[in-house]
């Protein structure tokens, strides 16, 4: 569709899209898949909190860190994918500890709960 097109034509691309576009989970799932796991802050509320979408914005920095040149900008862009996801996510132990295998400062970001639980 014309919106997945705009949301991967730029970095900017999903952050510019209007609201109904944010809403669309393949919009949303192109724009982190081209850019990275930071476009969860443009996506809608209701796609912030959707399991899937997140753990692939979580998991779409491991292939970004197989290469060298974009090592630094994929590590802070995985710290920034669990930030931007819901309370309920950054509470799923899954979730938390499939962002720290690529960054382990994204416990930060994980829950009160799982900050004090001494398995992660």
């Amino acid at each position: 569709s014309g919106w997945v097109m705009a949301a991967i034509s730029s970095q900017w691309g999903l952050r510019n899209a209007p609201t109904e576009a944010r809403e669309v989970p393949e919009v949303v799932a192109a724009a982190v898949k081209r850019w990275g796991g930071a476009q969860l802050q443009f996506a809608s509320p209701e796609l912030q909190g959707d399991r899937q979408l997140v753990l692939a914005a979580v998991r779409s920095q491991r292939d970004a860190l197989q290469h060298a040149s974009h090592m630094l900008a994929a590590v802070v862009q995985q710290g920034e994918a669990l930030q931007h996801a819901s309370h309920a996510l950054r509470a799923d132990k899954e979730v938390v500890l499939a962002a720290m295998v690529q960054h382990g400062d994204a416990l930060q970001y994980a829950s009160d709960a799982l900050r004090a639980d001494k398995e992660v």
